[in-house]
């Protein structure tokens, strides 16, 4: 039992600690808005009989889906169900999405990055072998949170319209989402705080 005497200084120690755990949170997602380096994906549905699920939308990218062929390490690549770090390489094509261009499990790619290029770091789920084509990765930005409402259009468009999200990408290849564009109109922003 704590004495009466200290029970306010404790409460209030805990008030502190919960406060600097939510402004710790805070302070890494905008640190990366910040400084990281933006890249623009394009928006693909992930199952477009079920998209909105509360107040978010699930989303899948053109980077969801990986070749194993941009592998740099496919001799590693056999995986019998345990989740998997995996750094992809990016480069923006002609019309600016970016693309994989280049792939490493548990462990950054072995030559920097060239300028023009980013590395994003993802997750790898289930089982694969050296024959599968293509592997699933998930970055996660999956999820991206709309105003109250505004999911159902945005669901009923996804397949019809060109939707891209800008994402930035700091050193360590953590990703946040930045912005949701409907072709070149941005839709929605995300508050750096």
């Amino acid at each position: 039992m704590i004495p009466r005497r200290l029970l306010l200084p404790v409460a209030v120690g805990v008030a502190l600690l919960q406060i600097g755990f939510l402004v710790f949170m805070i302070a890494g997602r905008a640190s990366i808005l910040r400084s990281g380096t933006e890249v623009t994906l394009q928006v693909e549905p992930v199952d477009p009989r079920d998209l909105l699920r509360g107040d978010y939308v699930v989303l899948g990218y053109n980077i969801s889906r990986i070749p194993t062929s941009i592998l740099i390490n496919q001799e590693d690549a056999a995986s019998n169900g345990e989740d998997r770090v995996v750094f992809v390489r990016l480069r923006a094509d002609e019309s600016g999405i970016w693309q994989p261009v280049a792939a490493s499990y548990d462990a950054h790619l072995p030559e920097e990055a060239a300028t023009g290029e980013v590395d994003i770091k993802g997750a790898t789920h289930g089982s694969w072998s050296a024959t599968t084509e293509f592997i699933d990765v998930d970055y996660g930005i999956e999820r991206f949170y709309v105003p109250e409402g505004e999911g159902r259009e945005i669901e009923r468009n996804l397949n019809a319209r060109s939707f891209r999200m800008k994402v930035v990408v700091d050193a360590n290849g953590s990703a946040q989402i930045k912005s949701f564009h409907d072709g070149e109109t941005m839709l929605y922003e995300e508050p750096i705080y």
